[in-house]
C-alpha cells in the first residue's frame, strides 16, 4: 500500500493510504481527544470530540471528524484551532451534563476550560457513544446490547434473552465505557450473578 504525505500541526507526517487522520496523528505523537473511538472497533464518529480543521491549497478550510476521515496527499491538518476548540467545548458541556461522574469527560472539560453549569444536569450517565454496542457485536459477536428509541429517547439496552446467557461470563463492555457506568440498569437489576470486573473509573462500584 502506498504512502501519502500530509501536514499535521505544522509537522510533516507520512501515513499509508486508508489510514484515518486520528491514526496518522497518533502515530506522529500528536494527541487528539476521543470518547467513542476504540482501536479494535470500526470507527463511528458519534461523539465528534476528535474533530479537526483541514485545508488544501486555496480551498477554504473545513471541520472533519478525524476518526473516520482518511488521509490525503498534501492535506493540512490543525488539531487545536479556535474553531476546533469552540466545538469541543460545546460538545464537552453537553456530555458533562449527561455524565457528570465521568472522570475522562471531567478531565477533558478542565483541559478546555468548560463550564458545566451552562446546561442542566440530566445525569443519565450514558453519552450514546456506542462503544459497548459495537464491542459486543464486532469483537464478542454476541449482540447482547443495542440501541433502542430515536432522538432524545434513544438509549442503550441489554437484550434480556441474550444478556442472561452471555453477559455473566463477559462484562468486557464495562471496561471500555467512557462514563464508567453501565448504560442500562438491566445488567445490574435484572441479570443475576453478574461478575463485572472492577470499574477503572469508579473502583468503589463493582456493579453488584
Amino acid at each position: 500500500m502506498s504512502k501519502v504525505t500530509l501536514t499535521i500541526n505544522d509537522k510533516k507526517v507520512q501515513a499509508e493510504e486508508g489510514t484515518t487522520l486520528l491514526e496518522a496523528a497518533r502515530s506522529a505523537g500528536i494527541e487528539i481527544p476521543t470518547l467513542c473511538y476504540h482501536e479494535k472497533l470500526t470507527p463511528q464518529g458519534s461523539c465528534r470530540l476528535c474533530t479537526v480543521e483541514i485545508s488544501r491549497g486555496q480551498q477554504p478550510s473545513r471541520l472533519v471528524t478525524s476518526c473516520i476521515y482518511l488521509v490525503e496527499e498534501g492535506l493540512v491538518v490543525q488539531t487545536e484551532t479556535e474553531r476546533v476548540i469552540k466545538g469541543r467545548k460545546m460538545i464537552l458541556q453537553l456530555l458533562w451534563a449527561r455524565a457528570p461522574g465521568s472522570q475522562v469527560i471531567r478531565d477533558y472539560a478542565v483541559k478546555y476550560g468548560v463550564d458545566r453549569e451552562k446546561f442542566e444536569v440530566s445525569s443519565n450517565f450514558c453519552i450514546l457513544c456506542g462503544l459497548c454496542v459495537r464491542y459486543c457485536a464486532e469483537v464478542k459477536k454476541k449482540n447482547a446490547i443495542g440501541f433502542v428509541g430515536r432522538g432524545s429517547d434513544r438509549q442503550v439496552m441489554f437484550y434480556p434473552e441474550i444478556a442472561a446467557q452471555e453477559c455473566p461470563q463477559c462484562g468486557e463492555c464495562w471496561k471500555i465505557c467512557p462514563t464508567g457506568v453501565l448504560p442500562s440498569n438491566y445488567a445490574i437489576t435484572r441479570v443475576p450473578h453478574f461478575n463485572w470486573p472492577v470499574n477503572p473509573f469508579f473502583p468503589q462500584y463493582d456493579g453488584k
